[in-house]
């Protein structure tokens, strides 16, 4: 599988049928992903008035594109750590139908939360749905890396903490620096400069996320070719390419709920702090993404909307809504780990 060209790809995605619904499926979670996920980016820049909806849905798709192509040149440690955290076992076949499974749990997990307007954590369904068919294969929970399942855990406490830490403080400072300006200067620059950090918010969503699915799919093409892991073997370009440009579609598409959800209804902001929420969570996937570590760009966001507005007061914070999020979250693992435990003993049943 060294160094498989496109044309390679396609001859063998229309040679074998399995393959053929592995990459469908993954490209079906990309597109879900940059509808329900990515629109988290942009929910601050929306609700501050600072961008009209559909402009800032097209800005966001480029940058998810940019993030997914740069980053994933940079440093690919993402992509790896979510390819080498199971292992499927010794029977090819097995493992890309068992894939096939967890794929699915996500876009029925994802779709259905999507529909009531809450926003989920893709990353953490594909982690539980990967999760849940590898323990299906093994009948046990020996499938599982849990040197790589670490970085996941520590991931989680990063989006959480570190999220809501960073918002506080960076919110903190700029209330500061500018507590004796004039109101209306100060929010003529943090129109521009919100539209700057949605942008970058963007960037770091495709360059987090964008790898994460990209490591699955070369997991698929390499079960097609008779191998059990990706370890040691560099994504190619075009790769990079195909999934980036399904992520735009799919933010291209909408998702105006969550947009409501996160920008407009847990805190009501403005635009200093909107531009202090998207700068702290944009630097925490940054970093989070040159260490290597999965985390969820969805918990990072909220997380920081919920730094930024707890500087003024803890009241500030629809608990309601937060309360939503929190549940879903806490279902992510147990309810797509579940589905994708049943489908995949389904699957392998039926073919």
């Amino acid at each position: 599988m060294d160094n498989i060209s496109f044309f390679a790809f396609i001859q063998a995605v229309f040679s074998n049928p399995v393959l053929l619904i592995t990459v469908l499926l993954t490209l079906g979670v990309i597109f879900v992903n940059g509808w329900t996920d990515a629109p988290n980016a942009i929910a601050t820049c929306i609700a501050t008035r600072c961008m009209g909806v559909r402009s800032a849905i097209w800005m966001s798709a480029v940058f998810n594109f940019l993030g997914v192509f740069v980053m994933t040149q940079i440093n690919s440690s993402v992509a790896s750590t979510i390819s080498n955290m199971v292992d499927f076992g010794g029977n090819t076949r097995e493992a890309q139908i068992a894939l096939c499974a967890a794929l699915f749990s996500i876009v029925v997990y994802s779709v259905g939360a999507s529909l009531f307007g809450i926003p989920t954590s893709e990353s953490h369904s594909l982690i539980a749905g990967i999760t849940g068919a590898a323990i299906a294969i093994h009948n046990g929970a020996e499938g599982v890396n849990m040197q790589e399942w670490v970085k996941v855990l520590y991931g989680l406490v990063l989006s959480l903490v570190l999220g809501f830490i960073t918002g506080w403080v960076v919110c903190k400072i700029v209330t500061l620096i500018c507590q004796s300006m004039d109101r209306r200067k100060t929010n003529r620059f943090f129109k521009g400069a919100q539209i700057f950090g949605a942008a970058a918010m963007s960037f770091m969503h495709g360059a987090q996320d964008g790898q994460k699915f990209i490591g699955v799919l070369f997991l698929g093409i390499a079960f097609s070719h008779g191998q059990e892991s990706v370890s040691g073997i560099s994504i190619p370009v075009w790769l990079m390419l195909l999934c980036s440009v399904v992520m735009g579609l799919g933010t291209s598409v909408g998702g105006e709920k969550i947009i409501k959800s996160v920008g407009m209804d847990m805190v009501k902001l403005e635009k200093y702090q909107g531009f202090s929420a998207d700068l702290s969570a944009a630097f925490c996937l940054l970093y989070s993404s040159l260490l290597g570590i999965p985390v969820s760009t969805t918990h990072t966001k909220t997380t920081a909307i919920m730094g930024v507005g707890a500087v003024k007061r803890l009241s500030a914070i629809n608990f309601g809504i937060v309360k939503d999020m929190v549940l879903t979250w806490i279902f992510t693992f147990p309810g797509c780990g579940l589905i994708s435990f049943i489908m995949a003993k389904l699957f392998v049943a039926l073919f």
